[in-house]
């Protein structure tokens, strides 16, 4: 087993929240992790980006050459569309649709979409909006993780525990919130795996 994942996102969206649900999850089936980390400007809405390799086998890199990804998670369209070149050609594209828009030239959300429809793996969903409906708006990260959770090659079990070390000490509606969002978007993904 061999997953190398690049979370894309801007700062405050739960990028590290999702890496450190990953990789806890990854420690528990007894996997090696590397992790590398990247952080934009968290306070001016910065990009921040993160490598995340897991493998059976020792890793030598915590960084994911160019064209070796398996996975770009992103939790805002346009930064996942930066790391493009890093997808291998079976890659998956797992995203928001949901636009953080930092810049004066943020591009056309139609164009974006546009280019991430043109992806042969892609699952693309408005996460914000899914988080609305369960009443849990700031659980937007989790519901892109639950989106990508069938591709990680780790059990969702894993995931759920991994979720709960990581949010027990902020109570157990909190855990139980992050859990639905979990849920909500792996449930929504099964339109893209079908």
């Amino acid at each position: 087993m061999k997953k190398d994942i690049i979370l894309a996102g801007v700062g405050g969206q739960g990028i590290l929240s999702i890496a450190a649900s990953i990789g806890l999850a990854a420690v528990e089936e007894g996997l090696f992790l590397k992790q590398a980390e990247v952080h934009g400007m968290s306070q001016r809405g910065g990009d921040v980006q993160s490598h995340l390799r897991l493998s059976d086998k020792e890793i030598a890199s915590d960084l994911i050459p160019s064209g070796k990804a398996d996975m770009i998670l992103s939790v805002e369209p346009m930064e996942s569309l930066r790391y493009l070149p890093f997808l291998s050609a079976n890659g998956w594209l797992v995203t928001n649709t949901k636009p953080f828009i930092n810049i004066k030239n943020y591009p056309d959300i139609k164009d974006i979409m546009k280019e991430i429809e043109n992806l042969p793996y892609k699952i693309y969903l408005d996460a914000d909006e899914l988080a609305m409906q369960i009443k849990s708006p700031k659980s937007a990260n989790m519901v892109i993780l639950g989106a990508a959770s069938s591709l990680l090659g780790l059990k969702y079990e894993s995931l759920k525990n991994a979720i709960r070390k990581l949010f027990s000490s902020k109570g157990e509606k909190v855990v139980e919130a992050n859990f639905k969002a979990l849920d909500t978007g792996r449930e929504a993904a099964k339109l893209f795996l079908n």
